[in-house]
């Protein structure tokens, strides 16, 4: 694949999604590095959608660290079950929160987002690292984004041979 996404900017998210999913499949299809694939798809959804910050937490020792993401710097490490990073890696599902701010125990990496998606990935049945979004506008998120970033998440961890 070249080193360009072709998105139009003018679509709806949902379009967006349908067409950056292909281009992510082709993207990481023939790399086997972990960091390198997670890596690109950070750079594909945080220039697709003009996120404020996209990233990733590997899991180490039942916590979290941070791995490659687009945008300021963030927290290092996260605990298990702790913020909306850590209570998906423990529920082992997607949160989407509305406004951080009514989250509990939200852990404010960056006081400028507003609202965050936390979507696990999973490789056989066990969490082995979780995608972050976050926004600076409140209700960024919603049932589409779910659906499409664990389809995002599901190709990443089709894609890892070894963890």
């Amino acid at each position: 694949m070249s080193e360009q996404l072709i998105i139009n900017r003018n679509d709806d998210k949902k379009s967006k999604y349908v067409s950056l999913i292909p281009q992510i499949k082709s993207l990481i299809e023939n790399e086997n590095n972990l960091i390198a694939n997670l890596a690109n798809v950070s750079a594909a959804l945080k220039q697709t959608f003009d996120l404020f910050w996209v990233g990733f937490y590997l899991v180490e020792n039942d916590n979290l660290v941070l791995a490659p993401f687009q945008g300021p710097i963030a927290c290092t490490r996260i605990k298990y079950g702790k913020g909306v990073c850590g209570t998906s890696l423990k529920e082992k599902k997607t949160i989407i929160v509305p406004n951080v701010e009514l989250f509990a125990g939200h852990i404010a990496c960056s006081s400028l987002s507003k609202s965050e998606i936390v979507v696990p990935v999973l490789k056989n049945s066990n969490v082995i690292g979780v995608l972050d979004i976050d926004s600076t506008e409140l209700g960024s998120f919603n049932e589409t984004d779910a659906k499409y970033l664990e389809e995002i998440c599901n190709i990443i961890s089709e894609q890892i041979k070894n963890f």
